[in-house]
């Protein structure tokens, strides 16, 4: 369904308090160029009361805690590194209103449309030589509830970082008054010696455009699959590994390359578990490192779901030694940056976003009911798992990771033995 939203006109919002100034450094994780972007979500909620104006106070005021994000990014002038200036500026901030309930439109429950891209903030005008670093638009709907449309620079904060920043600005809008984690900046403890890595030549630009599909996985498959893995090995193996050997294995049968292709996997987990010492509780910034599994598209079409898992069990075993490896400046397996995997068809990047924190955000009107991420490349190979609406369960994957003429196929047989 189609549907209109009226915007007011957008404003900064700065910090609700004075501030600290000067200039912040970065982390080496921060400064990668591939984070220098606005990663896009919708949040969805069922209730609330005036939520633009509740949301709009408690924003200034986390703004106080969490001021580098009223920041601007600069570069330095010795040798152009990333940085913050803490100038308060502020983040941009969107009032708007829809001309229909969240019901009418399923609460989003669909692929994006041309309409649901209203519900995400304009910017400001390029003119003006503003970009904030954070965007946030929060709309209106006819019923009680309201969408958040939030662009959120990723060189600031991973996911992690994100969601614990919007969990903060709902503690305040429920009336506490100051977030119950301290944030705290502490970047310089993640600044890796210098490595020489190869670094490949990019390649040329994909002559393909990645379809957007959305599947529902039932909790029973997924159960079926541990079992699987179970039987095989006598070990466990979680909800995410069961689920990324399906995708991987069902996308390099549908896309039928040469069986001896290269097909490699990629995600990054979370290593904050793996800092020594160990950051604080309130550290915000990018933490994460990936796991590459690169095996044959023969290889792959051979193996059953639990072959395959086990695989992605194994690199993820490996995650401690090769992080620790590249925080001390060693040697890892193979000359390549392990942040600059190929961006090609033969890779498939997988992220997920049940454990960052974004469900359980609440203004004072109960968590949201759905989160909605949005495509951020059309040739970059990506899944998504998450969660589907409430009250619906499982596990829901949001996918751009084949062409057209390879969706059809990748869907049904997802679709088929789930």
């Amino acid at each position: 369904m189609n549907f209109s939203v009226n915007k007011l006109a957008g404003a900064m919002v700065a910090p609700a308090g004075k501030t600290p100034s000067g200039t912040f450094d970065l982390s080496v994780i921060d400064r990668l160029p591939a984070l220098r972007r606005k990663v896009q979500t919708m949040h969805v909620f069922r209730h609330g009361f005036e939520p633009s104006k509740v949301i709009k106070e408690a924003l200034s005021k986390a703004l106080v805690y969490y001021y580098p994000l009223a920041g601007r990014l600069v570069e330095s002038g010795q040798g152009g590194l990333l940085q913050v200036a803490c100038t308060g500026e502020g983040v941009w901030f969107v009032e708007a209103s829809a001309d229909c309930s969240l019901e009418a439109v399923d609460y989003l429950d669909d692929n994006p449309t041309s309409s649901f891209f209203q519900l995400l903030p304009d910017p400001p005008r390029v003119e003006d030589g503003v970009d904030p670093l954070v965007l946030m638009q929060v709309t209106q709907f006819t019923c009680d509830g309201f969408v958040i449309g939030l662009e959120f620079c990723h060189s600031i904060c991973d996911g992690i970082g994100a969601a614990r920043f919007l969990n903060a600005v709902a503690e305040l809008a429920r009336g506490h008054q100051y977030p119950i984690i301290d944030p705290v900046w502490h970047r310089e403890m993640i600044s890796a010696p210098p490595q020489h890595f190869h670094a490949p030549s990019p390649p040329p630009m994909p002559d393909y455009r990645l379809e957007q599909a959305t599947i529902d996985i039932p909790l029973d498959y997924v159960h079926q699959l541990k079992r699987e893995f179970f039987n095989l090995t006598g070990r466990t193996c979680s909800t995410f590994e069961s689920l990324v050997a399906d995708i991987w294995r069902y996308r390099t049968r549908s896309i039928g390359l040469d069986r001896d292709t290269d097909m490699s996997l990629v995600f990054f987990a979370n290593a904050r578990p793996l800092m020594d010492p160990p950051l604080p509780n309130g550290f915000y910034g990018n933490c994460f490192f990936p796991v590459t599994v690169t095996v044959t598209s023969g290889t792959l079409l051979q193996a059953s779901n639990a072959d395959v898992a086990k695989l992605i069990q194994e690199a993820k075993a490996k995650l401690p030694a090769q992080f620790a490896k590249w925080m001390r400046g060693d040697d890892l397996d193979g000359d390549m940056d392990p942040f600059t995997p190929p961006l090609l068809y033969t890779t498939l990047f997988v992220s997920e976003w049940g454990r960052l924190g974004f469900a359980d955000v609440d203004y004072g009107w109960g968590p949201p009911v759905h989160i909605k991420p949005i495509q951020y490349s059309n040739v970059i190979p990506g899944c998504i798992m998450g969660s589907p609406p409430v009250p619906k369960k499982g596990i829901r994957l949001m996918t751009w990771c084949v062409e057209r003429a390879h969706l059809g196929a990748f869907c049904d047989q997802l679709m088929i033995h789930s």
